[in-house]
């Protein structure tokens, strides 16, 4: 397979283009146009300081259906101790600058440059890219996760912890009140052992995108959650 090289047209190959990599183009811009329009075709971005901007369909693709989220044990106990507030589009600036700045195993850096940061603020603005917060007693931002929302799907960019467990919460969180929505997908894009934990698994590519194609028959819930998830405080998992 070749890697596509795009212009300054709005338009993606097909996905199942892509080299076995999960890379399919290189180039474009990161205008909240193209990016719509690569989430709602199965394609994201991803690239390092430096690097030429990337765009994935990787196959198999990462995923949690809200009904299969797995709540541990500890889990649950955590959450109904109830030591720590959760929110939604709050402070997305502050969710995207700790996802960034966040110190990952194995890894060096961080793919979330400042034009990353800044394209994924004006989705936020624009009413498609949403943050989830966990603040703790002393109302300090202790754990969060960032994506962008179309129809029934969210897709999942970053996530960061600053206490034990705080980024669970956090995507406890978002599953229970996706799931009131009917939404039918959460995209993880690759599979780690922290996703596994909490119920991801992994899908081919074209069962994926049936899904996805599925998810995008519903509204999208464009603007801020902020309040749909203030009313799950507190969390019951």
């Amino acid at each position: 397979m070749s890697v596509f090289q795009l212009n300054s047209t709005v338009a993606f190959p097909p996905p199942d283009l892509a080299e076995d990599s999960g890379l399919l183009a290189i180039g474009g811009d990161l205008s909240g146009k193209r990016l719509l329009q690569a989430y709602a075709r199965g394609i994201f971005p991803w690239f390092s300081p430096g690097d030429p901007l990337l765009w994935w369909s990787p196959d198999p693709r990462t995923i949690i259906r809200p009904a299969e989220f797995h709540c541990s044990r500890r889990l649950a106990r955590r959450i109904r101790r109830g030591r720590f507030r959760v929110a939604a589009d709050t402070d997305f600036s502050s969710v995207i600058h700790a996802c960034a700045a966040t110190p990952r195993r194995h890894e060096t850096g961080t793919w979330i440059t400042p034009d990353m940061a800044a394209a994924y603020r004006r989705l936020h603005v624009a009413g498609f890219a949403h943050s989830v917060e966990i603040y703790d007693e002393e109302n300090c931002l202790t754990g969060g996760l960032y994506g962008v929302s179309l129809g029934g799907s969210f897709f999942g960019e970053s996530m960061f912890s600053h206490a034990p467990d705080t980024s669970k919460i956090a995507m406890a969180l978002l599953v229970t009140v996706v799931t009131d929505w009917g939404f039918n997908l959460i995209d993880c894009q690759f599979m780690t052992a922290h996703l596994q934990r909490l119920g991801a698994r992994e899908l081919p590519r074209r069962e994926y995108l049936s899904l996805l194609e599925d998810a995008l028959t519903r509204p999208t819930r464009r603007g801020p959650w902020t309040t749909a998830f203030a009313e799950r405080n507190p969390l019951n998992c």
